[in-house]
């Protein structure tokens, strides 16, 4: 064999090795359709902004981890002669662990894991959560539901999807109570309390949750405007609120301590969300810690947003999304979430009455815990039969009040099932 054959030989032998090893031949058909998944989350996140900051990263992380699994890949311990070891690193030992297998001695090398392992620990973990909660307490104003203190009723009436879901989900006899309960706080449309408490109750069905969880908060837009107008009148959405009652700084003050003080005491499981709820509302509202104030609202919000997002995209593989089980989690959270839109709506209908026709049911829809998402669902929706119509900030009330109500919810939940 001349030097060209060689030459051409080891080409060929190198594609082969590339070929081998590349997702083409070593993928599950499955990773497949979930790719054409993220492609098309993709598209609705690009072209039609749905919830962007949420979208793109969760789609993104899908995407990746489907094209390329290893990027989620554990630590592990490769087993390496020492005799080989020693050969390859001019006679110099190593600095592991030996162990004897067969008469030879062997080092334990540690190798590292992918990126998203490592970033996907403070999903597991229960890090992430808090976190977020303190940047959503740090860029939300609680006075709409300071000045209509009605609004907690609507947030609370927003959270009925929790416990149909989980009742459902028992009756089923599918899943554990435990099980049945990390899926049911997915009704709350609030990811990270849907992380906390599935970390705590059901850890092995995190990655579905998440990616549920999320998925259906990005989607508020699309999912939340049928049920509304289903259980409206036009006449009823058409209702104009009056203007909402000035707030004094000592009330948003006093606020955020009085509620941690209250519900950690009633609910301590829930005091680690509540709490950094209400510090970064604090910080906000105390107007002597801006910088810091500032941080979360910016820097540490959107740090941990991309960390989230990609992480909880990158649960859902092929081999673990495509599954019965997962289906189930699925149709059930989408159920959830339908449930918790609809009793918002609902209860919205019997204030109207009982008001006299001063409450628009439309803000009920935001007493799920998707922040701002909800209560701008609830103000496009208004708009659309009544263009001079402002419902924002009367939305902004229950849209806060189930925040703390979703949070409440996760700390009943597991106070009931741990």
């Amino acid at each position: 064999m001349n030097i060209f054959q060689e030459v051409a030989q080891g080409f060929v032998d190198a594609l082969q090795g590339i070929w081998a090893s590349s997702g083409f031949l070593g993928n599950d058909p499955r990773n497949y359709v979930m790719i054409i998944i993220a492609l098309a989350l993709l598209y609705l996140a690009i072209k039609k902004e749905f919830e962007p900051l949420l979208l793109l990263p969760i789609a993104f992380g899908m995407l990746l981890v489907n094209v390329f699994p290893g990027i989620t890949a554990n630590p592990s311990t490769e087993m390496q002669l020492v005799t080989d070891y020693m050969a390859a690193h001019g006679n110099v030992a190593g600095n592991y662990p030996i162990v004897l297998l067969n008469g030879q001695e062997y080092y334990q090398i540690p190798t590292n894991g992918g990126l998203f392992y490592y970033l996907y620990q403070g999903v597991k973990l229960g890090i992430y959560p808090p976190l977020i909660f303190l940047g959503i307490g740090a860029m939300t104003d609680f006075g709409p539901l300071i000045a209509n203190p009605k609004s907690f009723l609507l947030g609370a009436a927003a959270q009925l999807g929790i416990f149909l879901t989980f009742i459902g989900a028992m009756v089923l006899s599918i899943f554990t109570p435990q099980e049945a309960g990390a899926i049911a706080i997915i009704g709350g449309a609030d990811g990270p309390t849907a992380i906390y408490v599935t970390s705590i109750l059901a850890p092995h069905l995190l990655g579905p949750i998440a990616v549920a969880a999320y998925s259906y908060m990005a989607l508020v837009p699309i999912i939340q405007p049928p049920i509304m107008k289903a259980l409206t009148t036009k006449k009823e959405r058409m209702v104009v609120m009056e203007q909402l009652r000035p707030v004094t700084k000592l009330e948003k003050i006093l606020f955020p301590i009085l509620v941690t003080i209250l519900i950690s005491l009633l609910l301590p499981d829930a005091a680690p969300l509540v709490g950094m709820l209400m510090l970064g509302n604090l910080m906000r509202e105390s107007g002597v810690v801006s910088r810091i104030s500032n941080t979360a609202q910016n820097e540490l919000m959107n740090i941990i947003t991309i960390f989230l997002g990609v992480t909880v995209g990158a649960t859902a593989t092929g081999e673990v999304f495509l599954t019965p089980q997962t289906i189930g989690i699925v149709v059930l959270g989408l159920l959830a979430f339908c449930f918790g839109t609809a009793g918002g709506v609902l209860f919205g209908k019997l204030m109207c009455k009982f008001s006299g026709g001063k409450i628009n049911p439309l803000i009920g829809s935001a007493g799920v815990s998707a922040v701002p998402m909800a209560a701008r669902v609830s103000q496009k929706v208004g708009q659309q039969d009544n263009p001079s119509n402002f419902l924002l900030m009367h939305a902004m009330g229950p849209n806060v009040a189930g925040v703390i109500g979703s949070a409440v919810a996760a700390g009943i939940l597991i106070s009931i099932l741990r």
